[in-house]
């Protein structure tokens, strides 16, 4: 039975691995920070079948623990400070977390299991203002805020110990990935959330940002898939994992709205408190290594994902009433 050791398995991405794992046999470990509120929600369904261990990326001892303890095969380093706007707002708790915590963890696997594959969850994030478009694994970073800069550390990083001590360790360039776990915070899901508010008669208003940013925005179900094939590879190596599609946030707005019989127009103000401080406008995967080597590609489209995420928004709601 082989066996994994997920970081930030609590959060949307984590529970989606998680799952993928449990149904492929693996032993799961995941590492979590102690809390005087447990925050189990999106791995509530398969908690029997995982064991948790205490743990921090702010804190070497206990990452060099959990390592020991899970003796793991493969280690996917998912935790991070992963909000933009926060990133601003505590910049160099980011950086701790999403740049310094990745060597941490490299570290512990290098002292306790040097043979541990590795995966590192990078980020579009480190392409930014870049003119090139669209963006694959030679594509220059230009990262326009602290949690870009921080994942650039950390690919960098993750890149440096692979080269140095000749480890296992794979960076996945991920674009955008959404699903109805992800956190109320990130756009999408404040979209789909709202829209299920608004048509049971709980709000009448949507205030977002910048309209005409534009992203690739792919289903993290089909995501977890890409991260677990590039640790099954032979040898250890970076990709690009994002659906080639573009959309901006106002068409998100449409196929939200329009999916719960509504007028985004109706509904959809401009609030320049949204605006980022330095925006990011065209963010597109070039996946073509990923659909070449690792023989994968997206099953989910733009348009059924945000009507998922519409459906369970509106349900969830529904059971609260």
């Amino acid at each position: 039975m082989k066996k994994a050791l997920i970081t930030g398995i609590t959060g949307q991405t984590g529970s989606y691995l998680a799952e993928l794992l449990v149904d492929k046999g693996y032993k799961v470990f995941g590492l979590i920070r102690r809390a005087s509120v447990e925050r189990h929600e999106r791995i509530s369904h398969i908690l029997d079948k995982i064991t948790l261990l205490q743990g921090d990326l702010l804190d070497q001892y206990s990452l060099i623990e959990a390592v020991k303890k899970s003796n793991p095969d493969e280690v996917y380093n998912l935790a991070a400070q992963s909000f933009v706007p926060t990133s601003w707002n505590q910049p160099v708790l980011t950086a701790e977390f999403t740049s310094v915590g990745v060597t941490r963890m490299l570290e512990a696997i290098r002292l306790m299991k040097k043979d541990a594959k590795f995966y590192q969850a990078s980020s579009s994030e480190m392409f930014g203002a870049t003119e090139e478009s669209p963006q694959n694994e030679r594509t220059r970073f230009h990262p326009r805020s602290p949690y870009g800069v921080a994942k650039v550390y950390g690919y960098w990083i993750t890149v440096n110990y692979r080269e140095s001590y000749d480890m296992f360790n794979c960076n996945g360039i991920l674009f955008n990935h959404e699903s109805p776990r992800r956190g109320l915070e990130f756009v999408t899901r404040k979209v789909t959330n709202a829209v299920a508010m608004i048509k049971l008669g709980m709000a009448d208003e949507l205030l977002l940002g910048n309209l005409e940013a534009r992203r690739d925005w792919g289903f993290a179900g089909d995501y977890v898939k890409a991260i677990w094939l590039m640790l099954q590879q032979d040898k250890p190596d970076d990709y690009v994992i994002g659906t080639g599609e573009m959309h901006s946030v106002k068409e998100l707005c449409e196929v939200a709205f329009s999916y719960a019989g509504l007028n985004y127009e109706d509904y959809v103000k401009v609030d320049k408190a949204f605006y980022r401080p330095a925006e990011v406008d065209k963010l597109m995967a070039d996946s073509s290594k990923a659909r070449k080597v690792l023989g994968w590609k997206p099953s989910v489209s733009f348009k059924e994902l945000i009507e998922m995420m519409v459906d369970a928004d509106i349900e969830r709601l529904k059971n609260k009433k």
